[in-house]
């Protein structure tokens, strides 16, 4: 008989290597690898890694609160005037607030079986297009979505229209004062995860 301890369940979640990305001439912006390593039944990859910005953690949270309303969240690192992107102690603080985040949501059994959730930590999908593909609205399933990024190694291919969709309610990221959505350039996922080739300062 197999020992219960070889099938405990884990999830690993690491946040890690922020790098600046340019949105144009005058805006710029700190995105984050996420790294999950998993034996969990609850996640379609075992392993993955995706770029996300702190635009799109705001995002994450408020509609994880939406569809758990009895949960008290967790709370991300503070947003403050007097971040800046070009002082490490000021990244690695913030860095350090979304893997605690993320650590916590993942101990959550209700949370974790909320799609938004799989497709933010496996997929590069804009907010929109994790919202269009979790409502039905695209021709790719949840699943489908994670599996293709995964193969690919690069953002899934998103859909004409669903682009355009609606606008997300977050607030913008406290290092710029640009209104842009989410990811502006390809530049942002074209890193890939640390283990990837090219994955070095573009």
């Amino acid at each position: 008989m197999t020992p219960k301890h070889e099938k405990q369940e884990f999830v690993t979640v690491l946040v890690r290597d922020p790098r600046i990305q340019k949105e144009d001439s005058w805006h710029s912006y700190i995105n984050y690898e996420i790294f999950i390593h998993t034996n969990s039944m609850c996640f379609t990859r075992k392993t993955s890694c995706v770029r996300r910005r702190f635009r799109e953690f705001v995002w994450l949270r408020q509609r994880l609160q939406s569809n758990a309303v009895l949960i008290q969240l967790p709370e991300l690192p503070s947003k403050t005037p007097f971040f800046n992107m070009n002082n490490p102690q000021h990244v690695d603080h913030r860095r350090q607030g979304l893997q605690e985040f993320l650590e916590k949501i993942l101990q959550n059994a209700l949370l974790l079986s909320d799609s938004r959730l799989h497709l933010f930590l496996q997929t590069q999908l804009s907010p929109e297009d994790i919202e269009a593909c979790v409502s039905g609205q695209t021709k790719y399933s949840v699943a489908d979505a994670i599996l293709k990024f995964a193969s690919l190694h690069r953002r899934f291919p998103i859909e004409d229209g669903e682009r355009k969709k609606g606008k997300i309610d977050a607030d913008s990221d406290s290092e710029s004062s640009s209104s842009g959505l989410g990811h502006s350039s390809d530049d942002s996922i074209s890193h890939g995860c640390k283990a990837s080739p090219a994955s070095e300062e573009s």
